[in-house]
């Protein structure tokens, strides 16, 4: 079966040779190279002190950056019917690695979080798989349902009741960054998808009550909520990194240190290549080229949020929800990372799309960016067109092709 999707025609193969949204691959390519810079920067003095090597992350990110190259190429050739006629079973997949990370003996634990499967060599995130599987399941639903999402309360209410046990499971890990962008990115699908504005706003609105309610019903989420509103009042403890983190802003000033330049990547700044890569950015390269950095995340977010347009104006609506699924993933990451960088937000342990140091992060942005890039393909060349009819029976419906 696999043989048969990548012998099906692809951008890779068409009468004009490579035929892809260059403009989308051109920036998430510089983000990439800029994250592998930042990466070999930031990660050099912990790499020396612990394995002797400056360049052991790099060495790492490259293999990770090659699996996540080679990913997207697969995933570059596949159908979007492929993804919506499996989308149940992709998201049973995802429930179920992420039971098994909760399991003693499967699940591996890193500074107090056990969100990873071991694999030798290799740790496995499930969170970054169900992120993806997540919004191809409700796309999937809102095209199946589509009538029902904009007339219906139960358009709303059922999507929901998925979201629901998988956020208590992220929760369980815990993961609350990964939580809170997987049903913001879901909610913002359904709003786009027409669901009723008188319906969706007190909705949503409960949906982030619930949000404050698990925020505030931890004392270390609470601890770091009040940390980061003065991380001085506590700068060698509680605020300690956040701390650090703006001393590498303000010593950047407008051009920086200069690359590889940085202080505070000597054991000042913890997690300096993971979660903090964009404050080591900001201190070598300045706030132009902090600002340069934005205006990239900002240029393939507003890409892809309009490659979902076109799909949606072509009639292909799965693709489209697919599309501004996985963009608001990608504004979610960018937000949320960049203001515990700057101190507008409290700690959270999510990476900076295409920048941080993180296999699984890295290899679903670029099976993300392929299948954004097959949705532009398959919108222009009309060959997502093709009908999926869908068979009426429970909530996760089978689909039948004609």
């Amino acid at each position: 079966m696999l043989a048969r999707l990548l012998a099906a025609p692809s951008p890779l193969r068409s009468r004009r040779g490579i035929d892809i949204d260059f403009p989308l691959l051109a920036g998430c390519l510089s983000l990439l190279g800029l994250g592998l810079v930042m990466i070999t920067s930031a990660s050099s003095e912990v790499a020396a002190a612990q394995s002797g090597n400056p360049l052991y992350h790099m060495i790492r990110h490259l293999i990770y950056l090659a699996i996540g190259l080679g990913a997207g190429l697969v995933t570059l050739q596949i159908p979007m019917a492929f993804w919506q006629k499996h989308g149940a079973q992709l998201m049973l997949a995802a429930i179920v690695l992420l039971v098994l990370v909760l399991l003693p003996g499967i699940g591996r634990e890193i500074n107090g979080a056990k969100r990873w499967i071991g694999f030798g060599l290799f740790n496995l995130q499930p969170s970054e798989l169900a992120k993806l599987f997540t919004v191809m399941f409700i796309a999937g639903y809102m095209v199946r349902r589509q009538d029902e999402v904009r007339e219906k309360l139960t358009g709303f209410i059922k999507p929901m009741l998925v979201l629901g046990p998988i956020a208590v499971l992220l929760l369980a890990e815990p993961d609350f960054g990964a939580t809170v962008v997987l049903v913001g990115s879901c909610i913002a699908m359904l709003f786009l998808g027409g669901i009723n504005l008188v319906r969706f706003i007190p909705l949503a609105g409960a949906v982030l009550a619930a949000g404050v309610l698990v925020m505030t019903s931890q004392s270390y989420r609470m601890q770091r909520l009040t940390n980061f509103v003065d991380p001085w009042a506590d700068q060698y403890g509680a605020g300690y990194q956040l701390s650090q983190a703006l001393i590498a802003f303000g010593r950047g000033e407008w051009f920086g240190v200069g690359l590889g330049n940085s202080i505070q990547k000597q054991f000042y700044l913890p997690e300096a290549h993971t979660d903090f890569v964009f404050a080591v950015l900001a201190e070598e390269l300045g706030m132009i080229g902090a600002l340069a950095t934005v205006g990239l995340f900002v240029f393939v977010s507003v890409r892809a949020l309009y490659i979902g347009l076109w799909a949606e104006k072509a009639r292909q609506y799965f693709s489209a929800y697919v599309a501004y699924g996985l963009a608001f993933l990608w504004i979610g990451q960018v937000l949320i990372n960049i203001g515990v960088n700057v101190g507008l937000l409290p700690t959270k342990g999510l990476t900076l799309p295409f920048l941080s140091y993180g296999g699984s992060s890295l290899v679903i942005c670029c099976v993300s960016l392929a299948l954004l890039l097959r949705i532009e393909w398959e919108r222009r060349t009309h060959l997502g067109n093709e009908e999926v009819e869908f068979v009426e029976s429970d909530f996760f419906d089978e689909e039948v092709r004609p």
